[in-house]
């Protein structure tokens, strides 16, 4: 099966900005792609790239097979994209939102009613259907949204940072609803700045920075290839937090983390369990109690801190126009 998404040497320039730089990306069909990075690392950009909503300055790209530069629309054809906000009317109800976007993929009424009442049952909204959109939850109204690019049955759905700013439970409402897209045979690429969420829906995951492609793998992968195994305490007495973190000290990697909010120090280690039992007969030399000690892999979040030098959601310096965001 030949990839969704395959772009070589992709460039786009604002000036001196170079929002891609030279990125090399390819996404399998039949499962869930993330593309990760900082701020300003040109998610964004490749994402308007592959909808046709700007052209590149270089390189190539071709989406289920066909060159977006000579034939965008083509690829304006199987595709459907969900933005970083809802973009539903709010005085329609849900089912005439739909119906109306059907209309404008060339649907007839009768069909446009149908593919209305097929995405309301797909995503659980069958009951709201004849509601005011402004009676809606945000977690429905990034639903009906999402159900907005699926009237037209795309082959490839691309979703920039669908869940920013829903709840915890919307979240993984919103969650449950890719999956079954997935299931049912919808190609997904998403950005996120929830790491938890490449990890829970993505069978691959690219991390981006600086307009490039500086890691890719499944989520598995990234963990065993970008990150170090990482001890944890938690004494049991909050004063012996610098104490625990001088254990940890003389057999970490790095300088040990002390997190407040959770009582925990925590640090990178080489040499696994052999490491861990080390710990534990230090922190017994001195005396400090723990009601939790343990070795675990790392998350997705400190593979991404050791890859980019930053966190997520860390902000680079302002460039001039919002596209290279």
């Amino acid at each position: 099966m030949s990839p969704i998404i395959e772009a070589k040497g992709l460039t786009k320039h604002y000036g001196e900005v170079h929002a891609l730089d030279g990125l090399d990306l390819t996404a399998e069909s039949g499962r869930v792609t993330a593309l990760l990075g900082p701020n300003g690392a040109g998610k964004t950009t490749f994402i308007s790239a592959v909808a046709t909503l700007l052209k590149p300055t270089a390189g190539s790209l071709h989406v289920a097979g066909i060159d977006a530069a000579t034939h965008p629309e083509q690829v304006r054809r199987v595709i459907g994209l969900a933005g970083q906000s809802a973009s539903v009317e709010p005085a329609m109800t849900g089912r005439e939102n739909l119906q109306m976007v059907a209309r404008l993929f060339g649907l007839d009424k009768r069909s446009s009613r149908r593919a209305a009442d097929e995405v309301l049952e797909r995503l659980g909204l069958a009951e709201a259907g004849d509601r005011l959109v402004r009676t809606y939850s945000g977690g429905m109204r990034r639903r009906l949204d999402l159900g907005a690019s699926l009237v037209g049955r795309p082959r490839l759905l691309l979703l920039d940072e669908p869940t920013t700013g829903l709840d915890p439970r919307s979240r993984l409402e919103l969650w449950d609803a890719i999956r079954s897209l997935v299931s049912d045979g919808t190609d997904v690429l998403l950005t996120t700045q929830y790491l938890e969420e490449a990890d829970q829906l993505a069978r691959d995951i690219v991390i981006v920075d600086h307009g490039k492609v500086i890691a890719a793998g499944t989520p598995d992968e990234l963990k065993s290839h970008g990150g170090q195994d990482v001890i944890e305490v938690r004494p049991r007495a909050s004063a012996d937090l610098d104490a625990t973190a001088e254990v940890l000290t003389q057999v970490a990697a790095e300088p040990p983390r002390i997190d407040l909010d959770t009582q925990r120090v925590s640090a990178p280690i080489e040499g696994g369990a052999e490491q861990l039992s080390t710990v534990v007969r230090l922190l017994d030399d001195r005396h400090i109690a723990v009601d939790d000690v343990g070795l675990r892999r790392p998350t997705l979040d400190e593979v991404f801190l050791a890859l980019t030098g930053q966190p997520i959601d860390a902000t680079p310096d302002p460039a001039p126009s919002a596209d290279a965001a």
